[in-house]
């Protein structure tokens, strides 16, 4: 068999000797100028057409106000208290400045979410204070919330919403406390009351700030003393309700040591 040609050892021989080049890098072609100008052309356009469609076309602007969550409020008044801008660019509403003209003009409101609404509306989204306790005032009532805020004077007291009788004796205890302060502490007392018991409440009374009694029906009473220690009284009450259902007055100013009395 034949070997390699004298011309195939020579190339062999030169590719053995050569050393390996190494690779070039590629060169990176640039943008020429009349491309940069075209893409920078069409940014100009898209940002242009943008703007025009947010602020001055008519696709995007506000054509209604949707109101939810609304129960003693209507929808009617919530919107004429919001005073969206129909008709402006749905981008240039301030939604901030709703929420808060609708809480300042209407206190019946605890929280608005206003929202924008693609492409032409405006979401108002309402949640209503609940009252807790009624303050009499002549013939009509002061509805008082969970937070102790006094937010609507109403003709006719709500079903089920107890009476505060806030009776404060001219004490070192209403110096230190004040008014308020009892207040908020019924609010309290009327939070942490069973659900069964609260149902069956008609008055709140409240003497001073560690003398606080209930009214139930059936001409019950429970004397609760403080605030303090709600949810443990609570349970305690329940609990001496079901042993002696027919008591007249129950003690559960120090929970550890309860009374049941008039059974």
């Amino acid at each position: 068999m034949a070997g390699p040609t004298t011309a195939q050892r020579g190339s062999a021989q030169q590719q053995q000797e050569s050393p390996a080049r190494p690779p070039q890098p590629r060169r990176r072609v640039l943008p020429g100028r009349r491309t940069l100008i075209v893409v920078g052309v069409l940014v100009v356009l898209l940002v242009s057409g943008t703007v025009w469609a947010l602020y001055g076309s008519n696709w995007l602007r506000v054509e209604k106000v949707r109101t939810t969550g609304v129960d003693v409020l209507s929808r009617a008044e919530v919107e004429a208290a919001a005073a969206v801008p129909v008709g402006s660019p749905l981008i240039s509403v301030d939604t901030d400045a709703i929420a808060a003209r609708l809480r300042q003009k209407l206190p019946r409101i605890d929280s608005v979410d206003v929202v924008r609404s693609w492409p032409h509306g405006i979401g108002l989204k309402v949640t209503e204070r609940q009252p807790v306790l009624l303050i009499k005032k002549g013939t009509k009532f002061i509805e008082v919330d969970a937070k102790g805020v006094r937010f609507a004077t109403v003709d006719r007291a709500p079903g089920q919403v107890p009476l505060l009788e806030l009776k404060p004796e001219r004490s070192a205890s209403l110096r230190r406390f004040g008014g308020d302060r009892l207040v908020r502490e019924a609010v309290r007392v009327a939070g942490e009351l069973p659900r069964g018991v609260a149902g069956e409440t008609r008055v709140v009374r409240v003497v001073s700030y560690d003398s606080i009694s209930l009214e139930l029906t059936r001409g019950r009473t429970v004397f609760w003393g403080s605030g303090e220690g709600g949810p443990v009284k609570a349970k305690v009450l329940t609990a001496l309700m079901k042993s002696a259902p027919k008591a007249g007055h129950f003690d559960v100013s120090a929970p550890t040591a309860p009374a049941v009395s008039g059974s």
